[in-house]
């Protein structure tokens, strides 16, 4: 195909090769995706399960709560932004010591997978390109194929693959119903409990590119911050270059909020 992405053209050769695939649906779907029609729409595309990303946010957090229990006495840096982690990597090196070593929910959601659906190819579809670099550089072994929203429109144009009723009945092969608020800014610190077992001095939420520089650059003197929960788009992931949606933060937000609390 002429115009698109390396990822797109692999996704298509896979479907020509018939190849067993597992869709890894990112938590903030619902700002470009009905559900679940969006569900329907990707079996009959070609993929023999669909499951969400917030059930590899669940052990996230079960995994930072972990840390956080063994090591008390430490200060953590969140780290399931792939941009906030090549940040800290390359401008704030002595800060790396502070970051959560913690599969992020991508590379959790594909363990997961791996283990229930053998033999099927991942394929992780997000609003982030930076999860390209992520698969490749970060978990080169769990063979993920990232696609963003964007480029799944595109697959769905060239398919000729809109919603039909029979979507309606569609459900997900594997659910993560506590943590589908993730994609908002503080979705991490909130939905894993520890905005009621810190105090607010102890933690903090930030996301955008100006916010992050500053809380970076802020985090060694402020000693008494236990938790850095932060995110590098504006308002989250909600704000990804791969989303398609051009709706203001607070009408995306909206979306991610309006499809938990319809389906929590």
């Amino acid at each position: 195909m002429e115009n698109t992405t390396p990822e797109v053209k692999e996704l298509f050769d896979l479907l020509k090769q018939k190849t067993k695939m597992v869709a890894m649906l990112a938590p903030s779907f619902p700002i470009d995706f009905s559900y679940p029609e969006i569900i329907g729409m990707l079996k009959r595309l070609g993929f023999k399960y669909v499951v969400e990303v917030s059930n590899g946010a669940i052990e996230t957090n079960r995994q930072l709560l972990a840390l956080i229990k063994l090591h008390s006495d430490r200060r953590y840096i969140t780290s399931p932004c792939p941009s906030i982690v090549r940040l800290v990597k390359n401008k704030y090196p002595d800060l790396v010591q502070f970051m959560a070593k913690i599969d992020s929910p991508m590379s959790a959601c594909a363990k997961i997978v791996a283990k229930k659906y053998p033999g099927h190819k991942k394929i992780y579809i997000g609003p982030c390109f930076v999860k390209k670099l992520e698969a490749s550089e970060d978990y080169p072994e769990l063979d993920i194929l990232v696609l963003t929203y964007k480029e799944l429109q595109k697959i769905f144009q060239t398919k000729k693959i809109s919603p039909k009723e029979s979507d309606r009945s569609a459900v997900f092969d594997i659910v993560g119903s506590s943590t589908r608020l993730y994609p908002i800014s503080g979705g991490l610190a909130e939905s894993s409990g520890l905005t009621q077992k810190l105090t607010d001095d102890e933690y903090d939420v930030i996301s955008g590119p100006n916010l992050v520089k500053k809380a970076l650059q802020d985090f060694p003197i402020k000693t008494g911050l236990k938790l850095l929960d932060i995110l590098f788009c504006d308002g989250g992931c909600i704000s990804g270059g791969g989303i398609i949606s051009t709706d203001s933060i607070k009408g995306k937000r909206k979306k991610v909020i309006d499809y938990w609390e319809k389906t929590k």
